[in-house]
């Protein structure tokens, strides 16, 4: 049991991942740490508004510890201080220096994670004294900053870390991958795409079924839907998007496939927003569009999701597929 788990009382090595935008809210964070694990807010591009509510209905749900997740590239005004108002137990800063926040975090008695791509920036984290880091694998779904597999990043993050907890993140989804991970060294894992396809995450049905239905060979790791987050790569679902720019000969932004078009509309804060095609938001609950024209954010873990759960039954079958691998 690793440091943040004793000191957040954390029963079980798996978090769920903070998927920005809310698709991580307070019910899908609650129902992870009320079985024992640790559920993470998605909070990225979020105004702090609407943060300190999700804080505050998450803390209605459950007398556990949970964390936040801030995409630092699509930060918000007063998300930070937000995070530090609240005294969220835990901090996961994700695409960016952890650095300028740590000191201050841990004046209010707070844990910051920082989320990284490779043992190299995993060792700066460590240095700027971070609590732990969450290290990725090209099998993980959504914005995506490894460049190689996971067990190859958990392996070289542990042996140069030592005893800081390393959280591993990408292609999980079952209990039998939990335990490879711990048996890597890992403290625990972070799991996005199985509890994306939950009944609690906030996007579309629809999408939820296309992950189940999907292989790992129907997703691609790209850096094409970037209308709110350029130049940043993303595992996603091929869809018809993809597909007609790569039948255009994968051209640069400014040259793709209608670009600028309108392909659906969401409505945040009451407003509705025309979304362009290429844009970084995923089918929220809110979204009207059409998903072939979609960031269908999914990971190489879909090849073992084959059905949409609560999050709590999904707990249940990981704690107790967790201990047969364990024990085998």
């Amino acid at each position: 049991m690793s440091r943040i788990h004793e000191r957040l009382n954390v029963k079980v090595p798996i978090w769920s991942a903070g998927m920005g935008i809310g698709i991580a809210g307070a019910s899908l964070t609650s129902a992870v740490s009320n079985a024992g694990g640790l559920g993470v807010l998605g909070l990225g591009a979020l105004q702090p508004a609407v943060m300190k509510e999700l804080i505050a209905q998450t803390r209605d749900l459950t007398t556990r510890a949970f964390g936040v997740n801030i995409i630092l590239p699509m930060m918000q005004p007063g998300q930070i201080e937000t995070c530090y108002d609240e005294r969220v137990p835990l901090m996961v800063l994700f695409w960016g220096d952890p650095e300028p926040y740590v000191r201050d975090a841990h004046k209010r008695d707070m844990l910051v994670v920082a989320q990284c791509g490779d043992v190299e920036e995993a060792v700066i984290a460590a240095e700027a004294g971070v609590d732990g880091v969450i290290v990725q694998g090209t099998e993980a779904g959504g914005h995506v900053k490894a460049t190689r597999p996971l067990a190859d990043v958990v392996t070289a993050t542990v042996r140069e870390l030592g005893k800081l907890p390393v959280i591993a993140s990408g292609g999980i989804a079952t209990g039998a991958d939990v335990a490879r991970a711990l048996k890597l060294g890992a403290s625990a894992v972070s799991m996005g795409t199985r509890f994306l396809a939950t009944n609690e995450s906030m996007v579309l049905d629809s999408y939820k079924d296309m992950v189940t239905r999907a292989h790992s060979q129907d997703t691609v790791l790209t850096k094409l839907f970037d209308q709110g987050w350029p130049d940043a790569a993303h595992r996603v679902l091929r869809n018809q998007a993809y597909a007609d720019w790569e039948a255009a000969g994968c051209p640069n932004p400014g040259e793709r496939p209608d670009e600028g078009a309108v392909i659906g509309r969401l409505t945040a804060a009451g407003e509705p927003q025309d979304l362009p095609r290429y844009t970084v938001t995923p089918p929220l609950l809110q979204f009207e569009g059409d998903l072939e024209e979609a960031a269908l954010y999914c990971g190489e873990s879909c090849d073992r999701i084959d059905a949409i759960r609560s999050a709590a039954d999904v707990m249940d079958t990981l704690i107790t597929e967790l201990k047969a691998a364990m024990q085998a």
